[in-house]
């Protein structure tokens, strides 16, 4: 059986290819486009899947889309119209793009796979989430929940789903209660996002990083905004929101006399001082406000369904901080939260659903890692190198690559790390990784400053296997579960270990750690741990490879430009060393 998932058309498209229930390959488009958060029709991700699956179109047996068209268009029609004439403008904007290509995916998929409308499925939105996260995880039974701005009509759901490992039992996913627009968390969190000078769909995880740097002072004010129930649900007062009307303002002009002025685009950020201190409390409220929601529905879901383990999925689920709270604060004993998490994940969702629910397919898959995207042999790598006529050192063997670069990093240097097949998500899990010394407390600047060229209060992300890290993260009986390894949830860095790993320890005192393990990433591990034999401390610093407003590297071409663009000092790509002169 060869299903094909495909996400596309809000943001972040992506396809995922099945075989036989196991999955092949994921990827989102702008890895290939370039374009971030690309959300149109997925042309290269496919053509990738295809070809890592040694397929044609015609050679599937479904190809599923994340979501309901019509029926996300009966929503956006009837919100627009019950508006109008404030809506006039989006309405325009609206039905331009629905009719452009929106309601037509059905033929474009058709057309670009070259096969028939019997072969053609399709998955409601939070349905797909909640499979991108159940059907991934290792659990036969787990309550879920997923959250995010809005799929058709939804925007959260709680329930409860089962798996069928061996042919005696049916798969399911049963709703318990849902959300429906326009009352959305997502929604909610993004009108702070823009609020706080960032771009929608995009900043809200700059909005995180800000917040600890701020006090929850006013959660009284948020509160005004948004009416939350013991159970978790909730309403929002429309009267401060325009996002259901508007292509341009998400808030109201009330919305700003609540909270002040709103922060312009690329403004300093001075923490401590001035405006920057009143952004920063804001950002720490909604952010407050945002975990006690989530924490509810978590409670909620354990009373409803009685179950130790919990599934997290949804744009709201990669909010890292309170994933973590989830983790040590709910009844629940284990946590799965797939690696791509928003809509991308969509399209994996959409497969795991055809094939486990529509088809009725036993379980046989769990996402034990992440790495799914494209990989490069050291002749492509040879052949870009020479492309670009850029001279690189090729280590003799697998240790001289580590020493090499182990060396380098005791040294100050800031690396970039390519190697093997990109992960699947939005998170950099060693395989396109900036990579740098977590005990000098001048990188966290340095890498911000000169290497991404991003705001200064964005933190960094420590690794560490998974033997040492209940020497470094406070997170006791929490070590072994995935959201570690996905880079998914925050911890409190052990206090004794703060003053060690500075430059990876947030204002706050945390750390979205990574937890490796060798069997899934060798030679990343055996860096780690020889950078820790070194050192006495095996810690890396993490963060994605790219610099800001582009998607991660994919291609050893990618690598080569950023590395060029950048303050990187070393490229390690394969067995190859690059260096830049006087680096």
């Amino acid at each position: 059986m060869r299903i094909l998932g495909v996400s596309c058309y809000y943001h972040d498209a992506a396809a995922a290819l099945l075989i036989d229930g196991q999955l092949v390959a994921a990827a989102e488009e702008e890895r290939f486009s370039r374009r971030k958060h690309d959300s149109g029709f997925p042309d290269h991700a496919i053509d990738f899947c295809l070809a890592a699956g040694g397929l044609r179109g015609e050679d599937l047996d479904y190809v599923v889309f994340y979501e309901k068209p019509f029926l996300k268009f009966e929503r956006i029609l009837l919100t627009l119209l019950q508006t109008f004439p404030r809506s006039a403008d989006a309405f325009q904007a609206a039905m331009g793009s629905w009719f452009h290509d929106k309601l037509w995916i059905r033929g474009q998929l058709a057309g670009k796979l070259g096969i028939g409308a019997s072969r053609l499925l399709f998955v409601e939105h939070h349905a797909s989430h909640a499979a991108s996260a159940f059907f991934a995880s290792p659990f036969r039974e787990a309550a879920f929940i997923t959250v995010d701005g809005v799929g058709e009509w939804a925007t959260a759901m709680v329930g409860r789903a089962s798996a069928d490992w061996d042919g005696s039992g049916e798969n399911r996913l049963d709703v318990l209660t849902e959300m429906r627009f326009p009352h959305s968390l997502g929604l909610l969190y993004s009108v702070f996002t823009a609020y706080l000078g960032f771009e929608v769909n995009e900043g809200e995880y700059k909005v995180m990083g800000m917040a600890p740097f701020g006090e929850p002072a006013y959660v009284d004010k948020v509160s005004q905004l948004i009416d939350v129930a013991g159970d978790g649900s909730f309403r929002l007062n429309m009267d401060y929101f325009a996002f259901h009307r508007s292509t341009d303002q998400v808030f109201t002009n009330r919305f700003v006399r609540l909270f002040g002025p709103p922060r312009a685009p690329e403004s300093a950020f001075v923490p401590g001082q001035g405006d920057s201190r009143r952004f920063a409390d804001i950002a720490a409220s909604i952010q407050h406000v945002t975990e006690d929601v989530l924490l509810r529905m978590a409670r909620y879901a354990h009373e409803q369904t009685g179950l130790r383990r919990l599934c997290l999925a949804g744009g709201v689920a990669l909010n890292s901080v309170a994933n973590g709270r989830i983790m040590r604060e709910t009844p629940f004993d284990e946590v799965f939260i797939q690696p791509a998490a928003g809509d991308s994940g969509g399209a994996l969702g959409a497969a795991l659903y055809a094939h486990h629910v529509l088809l009725g397919q036993p379980r046989k898959f769990v996402m034990e890692h992440a790495y799914w995207g494209a990989g490069y042999t050291d002749g492509d790598i040879d052949a870009a190198l020479a492309r670009q006529g850029v001279p690189a050192h090729r280590a003799n063997n697998e240790d001289e690559l580590l020493d090499r670069t182990v060396d380098a990093l005791v040294q100050g240097k800031v690396l970039g790390w390519f190697q093997g097949r990109f992960e699947w998500g939005p998170r950099a899990l060693g395989n396109r990784s900036i990579l740098a010394d977590p005990r000098r407390p001048e990188m966290k600047d340095l890498v911000n400053a000169k290497v991404k060229f991003r705001e200064p209060f964005r933190p960094f992300a420590p690794v560490v296997p998974e033997e040492d890290a209940g020497t470094f993260m406070d997170a006791s009986g929490l070590r072994d579960q995935y959201p570690w390894r996905f880079m998914l949830a925050v911890a409190p860095v052990a206090a004794r270990q703060r003053d060690i790993i500075p430059a990876t320890t947030h204002v706050d005192g945390t750390g979205r750690f990574q937890v490796i393990q060798r069997q899934w990433n060798p030679l990343y591990y055996d860096l780690v741990r020889r950078f820790g034999a070194a050192t006495g401390v095996p810690v890396l610093l993490n963060t994605s490879f790219n610099l800001r407003g582009e998607p991660i590297v994919n291609s050893p071409d990618d690598a080569l430009a950023t590395f060029r663009r950048s303050g990187l000092d070393m490229l390690v790509m394969g067995s190859h060393l690059v260096s830049k002169p006087g680096a």
